[in-house]
């Protein structure tokens, strides 16, 4: 799956995560710039994520993710691998 398939998915996930129907994420978008983004959210955002595309991340993978851009990089290399 490439970043521009992930996109729409991913925002709207980010969409229904923090209740907010006009969010916008972008690849800089990092967790200080949305308010209700705190460490339990970050949890369940990252089993929404792995549910909505079929994927499972370990923990080195998210720990080093500094932006939503790196989460898309990261879902564009698990989707491939699990292809």
């Amino acid at each position: 799956m490439n970043a521009e398939n992930i996109w729409p998915k991913l925002t709207d996930i980010f969409r229904d995560m923090f209740e907010d129907s006009k969010l916008t994420i972008g690849p800089e978008t990092m967790a200080k710039d949305i308010e209700d983004w705190d460490s339990l959210a970050h949890i369940q955002l990252l089993v929404a994520i792995e549910k909505a595309f079929e994927i499972r991340f370990n923990t080195g993978e998210v720990a080093g993710i500094a932006n939503v851009g790196e989460m898309v990089e990261l879902i564009a290399r698990r989707t491939v691998d699990i292809s």
